[in-house]
């Protein structure tokens, strides 16, 4: 990107915004055997015969555990204002209840400690989709109990560590952990409950306003949020039957999570398949939904793509290599043959982030606290080494063109200009383990050999560090 372009954007950006990257702690930590950690939901599902696309194993990833200080440099040289990170239960926590694992405990406080050394400030997330593996045997979050465990653990964090954590996130995506790993069995731990699956969708905001609870009890000045997955969606057609199932995508995917968190009671439910709610209302018990309401300091948005939802399965395949689990519901993803796609597939259309801005701020009102974009990022095909920085241009593209997005919807005459934006967040600084797609998704703003482990800034990498550079200047100008 130019450097005029660079300058532009960062004069767009308020003094107070917070530019920053995230990682996971499953994705990139490895050492799954030291130390104490105990095994997660993930470990054994990613030794099942063709879970992972390409066959990688997370028991290293990317060795960040073992490479801390040299990732925290990166971190440095990066300029960023903040780094989101995620704690690993199991780590912490081998049962998910009782005994703390204190040499877990040990490697966050070092983390920790490295950063603010750095000048970088830690935004916490306490789950980030590693569930303890005993806890997902006894029904994960389709239990009650698990919310409780959750709870336990979120007051230990917030003793340990609130004293130099600004921000906390209870929970990354639910949408993803119970349509990913709960309904579609696409992601750990893989169970096909279609609409039986809803159960994992109040155990998981039980769980983050108890947490919230705890973390404020337990003295953590930081603030608090949650994260999640929010997508604007729309019908393929203006058929009635195209208009009725997007509604109801829009409810699984969108306000059944948000609507709970600010406004303290489940979405409306929409006509069409109203009966399959039924496994998520018998699970609610009073004064359930006071403890997920609970006042938020503010609400993490991931935002990648737009969702285009038609009914019936789709007779033309439009989206190459669609989740043959989708196959088996009432409607499909439909394409958008109008914008160019990331290595996922995934549409790019950065206009809208802004939409789903101010459908948030639609939605919700005074009742929406401030927003970071706490992920927000694109893979694109890459060599397996790096001999030099690669020229990633269509990332910087992406991210460039998705932030400048976000900073004109939330101007006065933007389409969003109710929302408060306090921050944004690369996904990701390293290339990781990417889930169900293991090794063949590059995501980071730093190469990962993952046979040398050696990391490589890519441009990328340099595009944001000048973003940094620039808006600094201009501040003291």
């Amino acid at each position: 990107m130019p450097r005029l372009a660079v300058d532009r954007l960062a004069a767009m950006l308020p003094a107070d915004f917070m530019l920053g990257v995230a990682t996971a702690a499953f994705q990139i930590e490895g050492a799954v055997d030291d130390d104490g950690r105990g095994p997660s939901g993930w470990d054994v599902f990613a030794e099942l015969d063709g879970a992972i696309e390409d066959g990688a194993s997370p028991a290293v990833a990317v060795d960040h555990y073992h490479r801390l200080e040299e990732d925290v440099a990166l971190l440095g040289d990066l300029g960023v204002d903040a780094y989101r990170l995620s704690i690993s239960w199991p780590r912490v926590q081998p049962e998910g209840r009782g005994r703390w694992n204190e040499k877990g405990w040990a490697f966050y406080d070092r983390l920790i400690d490295l950063l603010l050394e750095a000048g970088v400030s830690p935004m916490v997330t306490l789950y980030h989709w590693d569930t303890p593996l005993a806890l997902e045997r006894e029904g994960g979050w389709l239990s009650r109990s698990t919310s409780e465990r959750f709870a336990d653990y979120a007051a230990e964090a917030g003793r340990r560590l609130g004293d130099r954590v600004p921000q906390w996130i209870t929970l990354n995506e639910p949408v993803t952990v119970t349509l990913n790993g709960y309904a579609l069995g696409l992601h750990a731990p893989g169970r096909k409950l279609f609409y039986r699956a809803l159960p994992a969708v109040h155990h998981q905001l039980l769980a983050h306003g108890l947490a919230t609870q705890a973390l404020r009890a337990s003295g953590a000045r930081g603030q608090v949020g949650i994260t999640n997955l929010h997508a604007p969606v729309y019908p393929k057609s203006s058929r009635l039957l195209d208009r009725l199932h997007a509604r109801v995508f829009d409810t699984l995917f969108n306000g059944i999570y948000a609507d709970p968190i600010l406004l303290g009671r489940y979405p409306k439910l929409p006509w069409l398949g109203r009966g399959n709610f039924k496994p998520l209302r018998a699970v609610i018990r009073k004064g359930d939904l006071e403890v997920i309401h609970q006042p938020l300091d503010f609400y993490g948005l991931n935002y990648y793509y737009p969702v285009r939802i038609g009914a019936g399965t789709d007779p033309e395949n439009e989206l190459a290599g669609e989740i043959e689990a989708l196959k088996e519901l009432p409607f499909h993803l439909a394409e958008f043959p109008e914008f160019p796609r990331t290595g996922f597939g995934w549409p790019i259309a950065p206009e809208h982030i802004g939409m789903q801005l101010a459908e948030l701020h639609r939605r919700y009102g005074d009742a929406l606290p401030p927003i970071f974009v706490t992920e927000n990022g694109a893979s694109f095909p890459e060599p397996s080494s790096a001999d030099e920085p690669i020229d990633d241009q269509e990332r910087i593209d992406y991210l460039a063109s998705h932030l400048e997005s976000a900073l004109l919807a939330v101007r006065p005459d933007g389409p969003a200009s109710g929302v408060r934006l306090a921050g944004w967040f690369v996904w990701t600084l390293l290339d990781n383990f990417e889930w169900a797609a293991g090794h063949s998704q590059r995501f980071g703003l730093v190469h990962v050999d993952f046979d040398t482990l050696e990391r490589t800034p890519k441009a990328s990498f340099e595009w944001l560090r000048s973003l940094n550079q620039a808006r600094r200047r201009q501040t003291a100008a």
